[in-house]
C-alpha cells in the first residue's frame, strides 16, 4: 500500500517591476558560522610618572585587587573599614514608619501624646468670655479631666477724670485661646460644639474621600517664649500707667500752685477797684466813660466788686433797660 504525503509551500510572487537579485550559490555542505565574538577591550594601568613609554606596565587583575585593597585600608588608617561602615549602619537613626490615612483620621491617638498645650480658635472680639466659657463648660462635662485654659492679654490701667481707675484687658493673640489637657475625639468634639469656638489649629489630614482638620501640638519651648512675652508686656504698662500717674500728681501740683496766683492777684485788683471807686454805691446817679454808651447818664443798680462789674439802668424809649458794664467805664454823677 502506498502513503501519500502532502507538501503545502508558499512563495511570494516577485513583483513585475522588480528584477530578481541573484543570490551566491552555496554548495549543500557549506553551514552558516556565526561571526567572531569581539574581545573585550583591555584596560592598561601605567606604573611611574612622566609622559614617556619607559617604565610602564600592565597590572594583572590580582595586583588591581591587591592595590584598591590597600587604598581602602590607608583611607581607613589603624581601625577595619569594614567595622567602621558596620557601625555607622548600627547608630544611624531609624525613620519612623509613616501611618496610615486610617491612622491619621483616628483623634483617639491623640491621647498618646498625653498632656499638651492646644490652640483653639475663637472670636477677636469675645475670646475671653468664650475662655471662660469653655472652661466653665470643660469643667461640667468632664469633671474628672484635668486641663488649663490661658487667654494671653495684658491688662491695661487708665485713671478717669472722675478719678476712678479703668482696667481692659488686651489680647496679645487676637483669636488664640491655649488650652493643656490630654485631647482624645470625644473632647475634641465636645470643644468644637463649644459656643464661640471654630475648631482647633492643624493640618488637613485624609484622602480624597474624607479629610479632617487634626490638631497641633504647640511645642514647650514655643509656649514658655509665650509666657515671657506676656509677662513683658504687662511690666511694660504697669510702668506705663505708673509714669503717667506721676506725671498727673505734677500736673495737679502745679494747676492749685497757678490757681493760688490768679486768686491772690483778683483780690488785690477787686481791693484796689473798691478803694478807687468808694462813691459808687446802688441807687446813685452814674456816668458812662466809655464805651457804647458814653455820657449817658443812669442809676446804678448793682456793684460787684469781686468780678469788677457794675449794673447800671438807662431810660429808654421810656423804659429803664439795665446793661452790665466795666467798674472803669462809669463814675459817680456828681463828681
Amino acid at each position: 500500500m502506498k502513503h501519500s504525503t502532502l507538501l503545502l509551500q508558499w512563495r511570494s510572487p516577485p513583483l513585475p517591476c522588480l528584477r530578481p537579485l541573484s543570490l551566491p550559490t552555496r554548495s549543500p555542505s557549506s553551514s552558516l558560522s556565526p561571526p567572531p565574538p569581539l574581545s573585550p577591550p583591555l584596560t592598561t594601568f601605567s606604573l611611574g610618572g612622566g609622559g614617556g613609554g619607559g617604565g610602564g606596565g600592565e597590572l594583572t587583575a590580582r595586583e588591581r585587587r591587591q592595590l584598591r585593597h590597600e587604598r581602602r585600608e590607608s583611607r581607613a588608617g589603624s581601625a577595619n573599614w569594614r567595622e567602621e561602615v558596620e557601625e555607622r549602619l548600627l547608630h544611624k537613626p531609624k525613620k519612623k514608619p509613616r501611618a496610615s490615612w486610617t491612622e491619621e483620621l483616628n483623634l483617639d491617638l491623640l491621647a498618646r501624646l498625653g498632656p499638651r498645650w492646644w490652640v483653639v480658635r475663637v472670636s477677636r472680639a469675645t475670646g475671653h468670655e468664650t475662655a471662660e466659657r469653655l472652661a466653665r463648660a470643660l469643667a461640667r462635662g468632664f469633671p474628672d479631666l484635668e486641663f488649663k485654659v490661658y487667654y494671653p492679654s495684658v491688662r491695661e490701667k487708665r485713671k478717669l477724670k472722675n478719678g476712678s481707675i479703668s482696667i481692659k484687658s488686651k489680647p496679645l493673640f487676637p483669636g488664640c485661646v491655649f488650652l493643656h489637657c490630654t485631647l482624645n475625639k470625644e473632647i475634641h468634639d465636645f470643644i468644637r460644639e463649644c459656643d464661640g469656638i471654630g475648631g482647633f489649629i492643624g493640618s488637613r489630614v485624609g484622602n480624597t474621600k474624607r479629610q479632617i482638620n487634626k490638631p497641633k501640638p504647640v511645642e514647650v519651648d514655643e509656649m514658655e517664649a509665650v509666657f515671657k512675652q506676656a509677662k513683658e508686656e504687662q511690666q511694660k504698662a504697669d510702668q506705663a500707667f505708673e509714669e503717667e500717674e506721676q506725671g498727673e500728681h505734677v500736673n495737679i501740683r502745679e494747676s492749685i500752685k497757678l490757681k493760688d496766683k490768679m486768686i491772690s492777684r483778683l483780690k488785690k485788683e477787686t481791693s484796689n477797684s473798691g478803694k478807687g471807686h468808694k462813691s459808687l454805691i446802688p441807687g446813685v446817679p452814674v456816668r458812662v466813660l466809655s464805651g457804647p454808651f458814653t455820657e449817658f447818664t443812669g442809676r446804678l443798680k448793682e456793684l460787684d466788686l469781686k468780678n469788677g462789674k457794675a449794673t447800671v439802668g438807662f431810660m429808654l424809649f421810656g423804659k429803664e433797660s439795665f446793661v452790665d458794664l466795666e467798674i472803669d467805664q462809669v463814675d459817680a454823677a456828681n463828681t
